[in-house]
């Protein structure tokens, strides 16, 4: 049941975000178990949804859970989500598995980021990796983005840092569309605004041409040969005088209940060559 209110707010949003899914009315009040007359109402503000159609709604229209805290604030109810902080003792159980699980993929990279790419927790391949990142970088709060595409950090060891740039910044501009964050869109234009850093001998990097197969070191006597990984954009790293392949792969939490957890990505890079593989394992300890 709902209750005539004229001047709601929440219907518009619900509008915008069925929009955002490109989902008809109709086909969202079947998901919902409503009818589309009713979804109309409700979205022109003619009625107010109660708790539950908020809820259902958002669960079809798959809202991000902070963002599900917000419509019901102003639908007129209490947040149905908590956000715990990492630090609570009742997240302690969350922690430890999260170390265990990054622990057991080294000597693979993987580290866990938050909804704003704060590291909340890496391995020591991403410490590998990380070694001649100036000291002022590595300061926590650390922040991924940061590391990765700050002139200082890993952009100017990255081979193909267009294509690697490009593709964080769509992410990135996704996510924004998604949960609408101020701290994500001020991130964003700080680091899209990073200047390009040069490669040794004073060309841009960002003005690489580097789709297809790209040089890289292969073994101990740095014979080079022409490598690609088909299947996934990779990440092409220069470290300790070889140029090491990853392509990434970024989980999530099933039906998260916390707005913490919700907002929680664990991200893992996959040699996507035996040679890399080999020198992770030679370099990361066991």
């Amino acid at each position: 049941m709902t209750t005539v209110l004229p001047d709601t707010e929440v219907g518009p949003l619900l509008r915008d975000w069925r929009e955002q899914r490109r989902i008809s009315q109709l086909e969202l009040a079947l998901r919902a178990d409503s009818s589309a007359r009713h979804i109309s109402f409700i979205e022109t503000g003619r009625s107010r949804p109660s708790e539950d159609m908020v809820l259902r709604l958002a669960e079809q229209l798959d809202i991000p859970v902070r963002e599900r805290n917000a419509l019901l604030v102003i639908a007129g109810y209490a947040p149905r989500y908590p956000q715990t902080s990492l630090d609570d003792p009742a997240m302690a159980s969350l922690r430890e598995s999260l170390e265990r699980l990054l622990a057991a993929y080294e000597p693979y990279p993987a580290l866990v980021v938050d909804g704003t790419y704060g590291v909340v927790a890496a391995n020591r391949g991403v410490a590998l990796l990380l070694e001649g990142v100036p000291e002022k970088l590595l300061t926590p709060p650390l922040n991924a983005m940061r590391l990765t595409l700050h002139p200082e950090g890993l952009a100017p060891r990255i081979v193909n840092l267009p294509e690697w740039r490009a593709d964080l910044l769509a992410q990135m501009g996704r996510q924004i569309a998604l949960v609408r964050s101020p701290a994500l869109r001020e991130l964003y234009d700080e680091v899209a605004a990073y200047p390009a850093p040069a490669r040794a001998d004073g060309t841009d990097r960002t003005a690489e041409g580097t789709r297809g197969a790209v040089p890289v070191a292969d073994g101990a006597g740095g014979a080079r040969r022409d490598r690609a990984a088909a299947f996934a954009l990779p990440m092409l790293l220069e470290h300790g005088g070889r140029v090491l392949s990853f392509v990434s792969s970024i989980a999530t939490f099933n039906t998260p209940m916390d707005v913490t957890v919700a907002e929680l990505a664990i991200e893992t890079f996959l040699p996507a060559d035996r040679e890399t593989a080999a020198y992770l394992h030679a370099h990361v300890p066991s």
